[in-house]
């Protein structure tokens, strides 16, 4: 029974999502996120809360990011999956769309701190 008891914790154990590393993003990251977002023109293509103009359809919505299981239906959304997508999508995920955007690999992740911060408003 005991046997049961451990392989049944081992399996849950194994299915259990990797640790969310969102929380430990630091706090100034999101302004400086919202700042590059702004400067090269995301909203261009996709809708995003707190940014009012452009406000694109090219790309999909970018409202209630922090929810979203896969980025772009394919990765985890981990920060750092969607720092690496968001500075080259193409790279990370072949036949992407989006362009490479012309960021640090610094400013994509204050881009991440963004889209996981922000609320729709």
């Amino acid at each position: 029974m005991r046997h049961v008891a451990v392989a049944a914790l081992l399996t849950v154990a194994a299915c259990k999502p990797p640790p969310d590393d969102r929380t430990s993003l630091p706090a100034d990251a999101a302004e400086r996120g919202k700042a590059v977002i702004e400067r090269v023109s995301c909203g261009s293509c996709h809708a995003i809360p707190g940014v009012d103009w452009p406000r694109g359809g090219a790309g999909p919505s970018l409202e209630g990011f922090d929810d979203v299981g896969l980025i772009a239906g394919a990765l985890p959304n981990t920060p750092g999956n969607l720092a690496a997508f968001v500075r080259d999508a193409p790279a990370t995920k072949p036949g992407s769309t989006m362009p490479p955007m012309p960021i640090t690999p610094a400013e994509a992740q204050d881009v991440a701190a963004y889209l996981y911060g922000m609320k729709d408003e």
